[in-house]
């Protein structure tokens, strides 16, 4: 899967992974299948918000690349 061309849809601010980012992001991961998010580096660490946010909305972790994560529909 080349995530390169996927736009970015969601950030992940100074506020971190909060209910309203998670019903946003499953509602995307529903009707676009796979989506890429935004963490600012305060965010925490990355590979913890990434498999956090992937356990949260039942999704798939595809890849974690610097600040940016990519999550599909299972």
């Amino acid at each position: 899967m080349n995530t390169g061309d996927i736009p970015v849809t969601l950030h992940v601010g100074k506020n971190g992974i909060t209910d309203s980012l998670i019903e946003e992001l499953r509602e995307q991961i529903r009707t676009k299948r796979v989506v890429k998010i935004k963490m600012l580096r305060s965010s925490g660490g990355r590979k913890e918000v990434a498999a956090e946010l992937a356990e949260r909305t039942g999704a798939e972790l595809v890849e974690v690349r610097g600040l940016t994560v990519v999550l599909k529909r299972k």
